[in-house]
């Protein structure tokens, strides 16, 4: 299968976000950020087990109540296993959604999931919506790193590690995706978008095409790709 992107689009603001969310369909979406919590967390600290009601729960708290709540447990358990992980984090090679900092996907989840939730989508294993409005969760970590065998970093917040270096590791993961690896979908960029990718230091670009890739990889499988016991609380990242 050959993946044609035209353009991408950058969401700046949340309702930028959630109209995108509410634009008919049909579309699969990959979306990088948890869409779940672990379900070891969730018993110990007695939050729902079923998906919805999490993130009512959670969206229900604030930033600054939901990171003392992860703070408290996280410190209330022994050295060396401080985070608990969902069933996917091993696999995927993603941290533990309660992670506050580096990268901050706790948050990540808490603005992300109830929106994905209030936007009557689709969410496979998760909460039966719209089916011409697939989302799913992404993560371009496991196709660069644990797919590919990208270890050189290939991105940075900061200007002034923008360097050559992660300039090659993103071009070398364009080139990887043009030749159809790690999935088996053959990526093609628009005249002009591909320069753009590769000359994005942030790779916000790049991370764009590696979600959209990890989506299309799904949209061709039984389930969207995702394991039977992909239930409960805690979701699955495509592809992993």
């Amino acid at each position: 299968m050959t993946l044609v992107i035209h353009a991408i689009e950058r969401l700046e603001t949340f309702n930028a976000f959630e109209a995108m969310l509410a634009r008919p369909g049909p579309w699969v979406g990959g979306f990088d950020f948890p869409f779940g919590m672990p379900a070891e967390l969730c018993r110990d600290l007695g939050w729902p087990l079923e998906w919805k009601a999490l993130v009512s729960h959670c969206s229900s708290l604030t930033r600054q109540q939901l990171r003392c709540t992860l703070d408290a447990y996280r410190n209330s358990r022994p050295a060396g296993s401080k985070y608990a992980h969902r069933a996917t984090d091993l696999p995927a090679g993603s941290s533990s959604p309660m992670k506050l900092v580096n990268p901050p996907v706790a948050l990540m989840f808490h603005e992300g999931a109830q929106r994905i939730a209030r936007a009557g989508v689709h969410v496979p294993a998760l909460c039966d919506g719209d089916p011409h409005r697939v989302a799913l969760e992404a993560y371009p970590g496991l196709l660069a790193r644990k797919q590919l065998g990208i270890r050189d970093s290939y991105k940075s917040d900061t200007a002034s590690r923008q360097n050559g270096l992660r300039k090659a590791a993103r071009r070398r993961i364009v080139e990887a995706l043009r030749a159809g690896h790690p999935l088996g979908i053959r990526v093609r960029l628009s005249d002009g978008l591909e320069r753009a990718v590769v000359g994005d230091g942030a790779a916000d670009l790049l991370d764009a095409v590696m979600c959209a890739t990890q989506a299309a990889w799904a949209a061709l499988r039984p389930r969207y790709g995702l394991p039977a016991g992909a239930y409960g609380a805690e979701g699955w990242i495509v592809s992993a």
